[in-house]
This record gives structure tokens, sequence and C-alpha cells, in this order.
């Protein structure tokens, strides 16, 4: 695929029916979600909407580009959370935000070393970002990484139905068992550990 620039990106984007993310002059396709991963989106989006209604944050689902500047790096992470006004990148279109609070990506097995590595690299340079929470779709655990005010990153990981997670940027609290309702794990494959 030939480079492109990010205007030629956004052009293509907003006309196409499958999101692609953009980074280093390429899109690049996301791979379609599986049936744990939907389920386990619409519980935190729907928990967090819950908990934010009388609150200045707003959480959007993953249909919202993000926008990433120092590293012109464009992507739709699963949940992301706003407090205060959501900026965007151009006034004409509200459809690339520009300032996070939180963001929640749910692992997947094609996007789990991703999501830890390269994403969560580029994600730590938004200034706005003070939350970073993963949560598996193959087991249940999640892990939360809070900025510290050195710029370190902080890590709390659960693995119980009964663990809770506290999301202190945004004054949310997300119980395992909520997280994971509805969603059935595959058995074990032979010769894989469990």
């Amino acid at each position: 695929m030939p480079y492109l620039t990010p205007e030629q990106y956004l052009e293509i984007e907003r006309t196409e029916e499958w999101k692609n993310q953009y980074y280093q002059g390429k899109m690049l396709p996301m791979p379609l979600p599986g049936e744990a991963h939907c389920l386990m989106v619409g519980n935190v989006g729907s928990l967090l909407s819950q908990q934010l209604r009388s609150r200045p944050c707003q959480a959007y689902m993953s249909a919202l580009r993000l926008l990433v500047p120092a590293m012109c790096f464009y992507t739709y992470p699963d949940v992301t959370v706003v407090c205060g006004e959501a900026k965007f990148q151009d006034e004409s279109y509200d459809d690339t935000l520009l300032n996070p609070t939180v963001i929640i990506e749910v692992l997947s097995e094609s996007t789990e070393a991703y999501d830890r590595g390269a994403k969560f690299k580029l994600y730590r340079s938004l200034e706005s970002l003070a939350e970073y929470l993963l949560i598996s779709s193959r087991e249940i655990g999640a892990e939360r990484f809070t900025r510290q005010p050195d710029g370190q990153w902080l890590l709390t990981s659960k693995d119980r139905l009964e663990d809770t997670i506290d999301l202190k940027s945004v004054d949310c609290r997300l119980l395992l068992a909520d997280l994971y309702e509805k969603v059935e794990f595959p058995p074990p494959q032979p010769g894989r550990p469990e």
C-alpha cells in the first residue's frame, strides 16, 4: 500500500465501512472482534456510562477514533473516557478525540501483545491519559496502569470475579463479575496450558 498522509487517511476513513488504524503513513485494518470481546466492551461501556451519568465525564465506545498527536497514530480504543470538555482534532468533525482520561482495551489473542506493548507505548505520550485498563477476553483478569506524578506507570492486577477495579481518575468501580457477565470462555485447547 502506498504512503498516505494523515489527511488522505482521514478522507478515506470517513467513507470506509470498516475501521482502520493509521501509523507512519500506513492504513492498518483492524481485526474483527469475537463474541466475548463484543460482550465485554458493551459491559464496560454500560457500567461506566451508568456511573458517570451525573459527572462531567463521558464514556465512548470503540466507534470514536483517537489521535496520538506526538506519533501521528490514529486508532479506535475499545472504550475511552473523557472528563471535562472533549477536544477533537478538527472543528468540522467530532470524530477524532485528542484528550482521553482513561483508555480501556479488551485483549484478544490477536491483539494482546500489541495492546500491551507498542500501542501502550504510543498511548503513554498522551498527557491527558491517567489510566490504562487491559481486560482479558480469554480468562478472568484485568490490569490497570495508573500514571504516577513522576511519570512512571503503576500496575495493579485482579483475577477473581469478586475483585473490583477502581478507576480513580474518573471515580468509578468495576466489579470483574459485571465485566464478564454472559461471557463464556472456550474450552481449553489440547496441548495448550490453561
